[in-house]
Order: C-alpha cells, then structure tokens, then sequence
C-alpha cells in the first residue's frame, strides 16, 4: 500500500462540514482549516483527564462514596462500555448532523459531566454523570479519524499524531496535576475532580463556527437547487454523507479478517490501558510511594505519549507493514509488568516509562484505521466498528483486575492477567499490520471471510 502521507486527493473539491462544493475563497478556507486543527487539538486534549483524573484520586473517591474493591473496579470499567455502547452511535449520528457538530456536543457533554459527578453525592449518580462525559467521549473518539480524513487526506499519519500528541498530554497532565491541584483547592476531591469540566467548555467553542457554517451553507444549497442543480446537490450531499460516516454499498465490515484483527488489537491495548489508568497508581500506592508521587508515575507513563504519538504514527504510514512497531510495543508492556512485580518501588520509574512506551498501541491503531481503508466512508465504518467491538472487548479486564485484587490481596494475580493478555495483543496487531484495506476484503460480492 502506498504511503498514507503521500496519498494526494487534490481533485476532489474542499467541502464545508455541510458537503457545499461552492468555491470558496483561500482566506476562508485557511482560517476554516486552523479553526478545525484548533477544535482537533481541544477535543483530543479532553478525551481522557475524565479517566486518569479520577485514577489519581481513586483512593479518596472510594473512601468518600464506600465504595468496595469490586466495585471500583467496575467503575473503571465503565469506560470501555460507555465507548462500546456510545461509539456505535457516531457514525449515524454525524450523517444526521455532521461530524462537527456531533462533536461539539460532545465536548459539551463531557463539560456537564465532570461538573456534575463530583456533587452527585452517591455512586449511582457518580456513575451516571460519569456515564454522561464518556459518551462524548465515545463519539469524538470515532468521529476524529473522520474528520483527519476528511480534513487532511493526504497527511492522515501527521494530523493523527498531532492529536495523538494532544490527547496524550492532557492524559499525562490530568495525571499529574490533579492532586496538587486538590491539595490547591482546599483538599476536596470534588473539586480536584470539577476542574477538568472548564477545559471541556473551552472545547466547545472553536466547532460553534463550524456548526453555524454548515447549517448556513446547507440552507443556501437548499435555496438554490433547482433542475439540473438538484443533481449536482445530490452528488454533493453524497460525498458529505461519505465523509461523515456513510457506508459504501456492498462494504460488510464484519466479513473483513483485517477489520476483526484491528478490533481485537484495539481491544485488548485498550484493556491494557485502562487497567494503567485505573490501578497503577494503586499498586504504586501500596508499594509505598505517597499518593502524589504515584500521580506523577502515571503522569509519566501518560506523557510519553506525547513525543511518542507523533513519531508512531508517522513512522507507520511510512511502512508496508506495521507488525514490527506493534511487537516492539508489546516488548516494552512485558518487561513494564514484570518490573512491576519484581520491584514496584525499587523501579518505578523506569516501570512507568515502559508502560508509557507499551501504550502507544493506541495512536498506532488509530493510524492503522486510517490506513486500512481507502475511502471517508470505509474509515468512518472501521473506526466505529474497531472501536465499539473493542472497547466491548475491553470492559471485562479493569473489573476482573480489581476483584482478583480484592480477593487475593496483593497485585501478583492482575499483573499475571495483564502479562497473559499481552501476547494475543502482538499477535493479532500483526495481523491488523498487514499491507491491505477492508474495501477489498468486505465488498459484496466475492468478500472474503
């Protein structure tokens, strides 16, 4: 397959979030494009402090709601669920609406959530407003791969790894400042948890321009087709609907072995992932290490996503087969996990830079949906189906991870788990690696099983 960043689509007209073909001027067209690689870079950086935030703090959340290890540990869970459950949404949600739009409102449902579930005053309600930030969580999760492609087709590995960079550095930072930010505010784990509500607000704001021009330019298309217009329109609102998640005819994503693979692989490095988001700092924690220290190492793994989220990314469009990348990834999860036995303390952290490391299977399966589709409209179909199916895949390990944790009182038995479960992630990221696209695997007729 050629490179992604060298693929060129320099003859299909820019559109506006609406499908308009119209010209339009240069002037507008750069500032539309910095206004969306503004919103692209507020949306990542809003797409987990609602997770690593409260792992900073899970302790005192637990403490103050009552909660049981058992229990905490399905509310680590509910991440991967809201993901699968919501994610599936994204695509008929954004052909409606437009994926700009989908997006803004999740970024201000994100906001409505981290603002309530702090003051919710039980675990249902906690739970519930936590459930309400997930879901636009889970929507922009799908629908960023989609607006890359749509945006950006011919550098799908550099903006991937732009908002790969942003995501990781408001992971790390919601890591790292959370508990002094606590301390700052009096001590509160309310308000530690609500601060996070303002960022998300702040993302809304650069996609209401958006919004506004694609109800705008949608009206006026409206206005003036007539005749021979009407086809063109059609043709155009065709494309628009491509690029927001339509499904090409034929396409059954469910017959391609690649897009299962890629699931799988999405799947399982999530699970490895909220299971580092949820409990490291606890095994820190009971390790020895203060509380604030251990948000650090979790920042620490988090952050270097940072660098590492732009350089993958890149360095995969530029191969023919991403197997190696994956496999080095997964080096990197085994030996952080058997640190983390040996010596959870003693290397802390040299264990938090490897797992940080090991996490990068994130950006890279990002990278790998935009590359094994060659059209808006099969990414948008892979996105949500790897994503959704994964994340399903994904909500049994934080919960099976804190009952063994409740039940055989140390940290051998998870670390066990998690060590097993990274060898079929390097064995079906191989897979997910391979030089070819779902379109050829999944398209009516002849699809392949």
């Amino acid at each position: 397959m050629a490179s992604e960043e060298t693929r060129t689509m320099t003859s299909t007209p820019i559109r506006s979030s609406a499908g308009s073909t119209e010209p339009r001027s240069p002037a507008t067209r750069a500032w539309t494009t910095r206004l969306v690689v503004v919103g692209i870079v507020l949306t990542a950086l809003n797409l987990r402090p609602a997770i690593t935030s409260l792992g900073a703090l899970l302790e005192e959340v637990r403490d103050g709601l009552g909660m049981s290890g058992s229990l905490a540990g399905l509310l680590t869970s509910v991440p991967p669920l809201c993901f699968a459950a919501f994610g599936v949404m994204a695509p008929r949600l954004a052909r409606r609406f437009g994926p700009g739009a989908v997006v803004c409102a999740g970024m201000a449902a994100i906001a409505a959530g981290l603002a309530v579930r702090p003051y919710a005053g039980n675990t249902a309600g906690f739970l519930a407003a936590t459930a309400l930030a997930l879901m636009g969580i889970a929507v922009s999760n799908v629908l960023m791969p989609v607006i890359v492609k749509h945006w950006f087709p011919d550098r799908v590995g550099s903006m991937t790894g732009l908002y790969s960079m942003a995501l990781a550095l408001g992971t790390s930072a919601a890591a790292a400042v959370t508990v002094p930010m606590t301390d700052v505010l009096g001590g509160s784990w309310q308000s530690g948890l609500a601060v996070w509500a303002g960022l998300a607000a702040a993302a809304v704001l650069p996609w209401l321009p958006l919004v506004r021009t694609r109800d705008a330019e949608a009206g006026a298309g409206r206005a003036r087709r007539t005749g021979a217009q009407d086809v063109a329109g059609a043709r155009a609102d065709s494309g628009a609907a491509a690029a927001a998640g339509s499904v090409p005819d034929g396409l059954r994503i469910t017959r391609s072995r690649t897009a299962w693979a890629l699931a799988v692989f999405f799947g399982l490095q999530a699970t490895a992932a909220y299971i580092t988001m949820g409990w490291m700092p606890q095994i820190f924690r009971d390790a020895g290490v203060s509380a604030g220290t251990a948000g650090l190492l979790l920042a620490v793994t988090m952050v270097m996503g940072v660098p590492l989220a732009f350089v993958i990314p890149r360095l995969a469009t530029r191969l023919p087969h991403q197997g190696p990348i994956v496999l080095a990834l997964g080096v990197c999860g085994l030996a952080g996990y058997a640190g983390l036995y040996f010596a959870p303390a003693g290397g802390a952290w040299a264990w938090a830079l490897l797992l940080g490391v090991s996490n990068c299977a994130f950006p890279l399966a990002l990278t790998m949906v935009g590359m094994r589709a060659r059209t808006g409209a099969g990414v948008a179909k892979l996105s949500a189906f790897a994503q959704s199916t994964g994340y399903l895949l994904s909500i049994p390990g934080p919960l099976l991870v804190g009952v063994l944790y409740q039940h055989s009182g140390g940290w051998g038995m998870p670390l066990a788990l998690m060590t097993a479960l990274m060898v079929p992630q390097m064995a079906v990221g191989v897979l997910a690696g391979r030089d070819r696209t779902v379109e050829d695997e999944a398209t009516a007729p002849g699809a392949q099983g």
